[in-house]
Order: structure tokens, then C-alpha cells, then sequence
């Protein structure tokens, strides 16, 4: 079985060519970092022609890449949601059109899916399992009992962790993307010159904030004396900030284990997946804290974390197995929750 997989839900355009034996025959991302530098921010409109610009050629070279011709594919997958509209609409256009011309079917993937089951095309994680899902625009915690099927254990009840990670970044002027600016100023840093807040730590549950620590990493920030902002002030700061967001994940994390646990109790995998998932100090973090509670850490590798179409082709692989397949009338979704029961809580 080979799938073609388009992801346009953000600001990377994607596609890629996936087999059901795990075999990632190509996979090609075109960053759009440079237009969106200057605002300190993704802006859907950019996005959406960036991606309408290249989406074709991109295609084409996956397959190349791939030496295989649309009419051998055995379906075409593209995210189907959530994400920027815009975005979402340029390759779920192009993946419907592909579809009805070579007579394959078409699969929408919910963008939150494809991360969540990238651990099954890395390391093959066998069902259930638990799911922290770290990005730009999610931070949940998931039991994930088979394709479809998840149980929210936990949520931000504001801002999502790599949201925090680019605003702080913004503030600091350390650049954008945030995630890897703050990590690479972070290096140098002392983690505990800065007492920063650690929202919800302790609480009951497993949901999560982020908005306080925000707000104290910029009131810590102009307390500095003003015109003498040094770099290794930079550097605690984003060190400090790290490690605060390190003891939430970490926390929350383990208080998900223990619910997870008890509708589950053989599980024994953890996985992190999403854009967050990358950063090496959470992970080593969140190692530690499934060593210590006697589960097994499973984290992609950093370049299936982001956002990338391998994923996709893989959810649509994982779906195109169960008969799930989706008609042409299919309308994209800027919100698609993976447990729609929780949502509607």
C-alpha cells in the first residue's frame, strides 16, 4: 500500500510518500520561515498563497523523489483540519483533485492524528497508549486506544505550550520561530537564577496553563536594569522560563500516567509527539519521567515532530486499512478535536 500525504494546515507546505511497510520513500517540507520572520508570527493570508505557490512542484518532486506515478498509489491523504483554513483548503483542493483524476480515494487526516500516530510508523507503538501532544497550537494529554479513538485526559486552559515558547521568545527578542530560538538561548543559561511560577503544579487533574508563566518571564524581563540587558540575561531567562515549562509537562505528565493507569492498566508507553516534541531538555525530562513511573518514552524523531506529510500519508495509511476513506464533498475544519466528547464537556 503506498499513500501520497499533503500537509498544509500552518505555515510549511509538505508532501510526501509513505508505504504500509514503514518505508518513508520521500518527504519534502517547504519552509515559509522567511516571509513570516518579520511579522514574529505565522500570518494565515501569507500562508495560504505560499502554499498555492508550491504545493504543486512539491508534489511532483515527492514523487519523483519516490520514483512512483500518481496512478500507482493506492490513495492520496492531505490534512483535513484543524488548522489555518486558508492553508487547509489549498491541499485538501489539490489531494481531492488528484484523487477524483487517477480514481483513488481520498482520505482527510485530522493534522492532531497524524501526530498522534507518527510513533506508529517510527517505532511501531502497539495500541493503547499514553499521548502528550506538544505544539504551537496544542498541549493535551491523550489515551489513544486505536485510529479514532482518544480520550482527552487533559488540555491548556489557555495558551498552548509552543505558543508560550514563541511569544517568550518574541519578548526576549530572540526571533522566530520561538521553540528552537529559546532552546538554543536557554544552552548557555542558569535555570535557576529566575523564580519563575510553575501554573498548576500539584493540582488535582491534568490540565495545564501557561499564560502566568508568560506573564512573569515579561515582568521579570523589565525589571531588569533598563539599557543594561546583557546576554546572559537572555539566557537565564529563556533557561529559567525552560525549565518551569519542564516541571509542568513533567508533573501533569505523571499525574496522566496515574488516570491512564487506571483504565489501562498493562500500558506501559509514553509517547510525545508535536513541534514541541523536539526540544531536547523536555524530552529528557519526560524520559526521565516515564522511567521513573516504568514506562517507556517513545519521541519521533525531531524532523517528524514538525509538521511534515509523512505523518499524513501515514494517518491515511492507518485509516485506508480500516475502510475509513472520505468523499468529495469532504469541507475542511480550522477545529477538529481529537475527542469530540471532551470538547463538547
Amino acid at each position: 500500500m503506498i499513500v501520497l500525504g499533503i500537509e498544509t494546515s500552518c505555515d510549511e507546505t509538505a508532501a510526501a510518500v509513505v508505504t504500509d511497510a514503514r518505508a518513508i520513500r520521500a518527504s519534502l517540507v517547504a519552509s515559509q520561515l522567511d516571509a513570516h520572520r518579520p511579522y514574529g508570527g505565522v500570518v494565515p493570508e501569507i500562508a495560504a498563497r505560499a502554499h498555492l505557490d508550491v504545493l504543486d512542484g512539491l508534489v511532483r518532486r515527492a514523487l519523483e523523489d519516490a520514483d512512483i506515478r500518481l496512478g500507482e498509489l493506492d490513495a492520496v491523504a492531505a490534512t483535513g483540519g484543524p488548522g489555518l483554513i486558508g492553508g487547509v483548503i489549498v491541499g485538501v483542493t489539490l489531494a481531492k483533485a488528484l484523487a477524483l483524476a487517477h480514481d483513488r480515494p481520498f482520505v482527510a487526516v485530522n493534522h492532531l492524528e497524524g501526530h498522534a500516530l507518527t510513533c506508529r510508523l517510527t517505532d511501531a507503538v502497539e495500541f493503547p497508549f499514553l499521548l502528550l501532544l506538544v505544539s504551537g497550537g496544542h498541549c493535551q494529554l491523550l489515551a489513544v486506544e486505536g485510529v479514532g479513538r482518544y480520550t482527552r485526559l487533559g488540555t491548556t486552559i489557555d495558551d498552548a505550550v509552543g505558543e508560550a515558547f514563541d511569544k517568550v521568545a518574541k519578548m526576549l527578542g530572540l526571533g522566530f520561530p520561538g521553540g528552537p530560538a529559546v532552546e538554543a538561548a536557554a544552552r548557555a543559561g542558569d535555570p535557576r537564577r529566575f523564580d519563575l511560577p510553575r501554573p498548576l503544579l500539584g493540582r488535582p487533574g491534568a490540565d495545564f496553563s501557561f499564560s502566568g508563566l508568560k506573564t512573569a518571564v515579561r515582568l521579570a524581563a523589565e525589571a531588569l536594569p533598563p539599557g543594561d540587558f546583557q546576554a546572559r540575561d537572555l539566557a537565564d531567562l529563556a533557561a529559567s522560563f525552560q525549565a518551569a515549562v519542564a516541571d509542568v509537562l513533567a508533573d501533569r505528565t505523571r499525574r496522566a500516567i496515574a488516570m491512564f493507569r487506571k483504565s489501562h492498566p498493562p500500558a506501559t508507553t509514553l509517547v510525545v509527539a508535536g513541534g514541541v516534541a523536539a526540544n531536547q531538555t523536555l524530552r529528557a525530562r519526560l524520559a526521565a519521567v516515564a522511567a521513573s513511573d516504568g514506562m517507556t518514552l517513545v519521541a519521533p524523531p525531531p524532523a517528524l515532530c514538525t509538521d511534515n506529510a509523512a505523518m499524513i500519508a501515514w494517518a491515511g495509511i492507518e485509516r485506508l486499512r480500516l475502510g475509513l476513506t472520505d468523499g468529495l464533498d469532504f469541507a475542511p475544519r480550522p477545529r477538529w478535536p481529537l475527542d469530540p466528547r471532551a470538547e463538547a464537556a
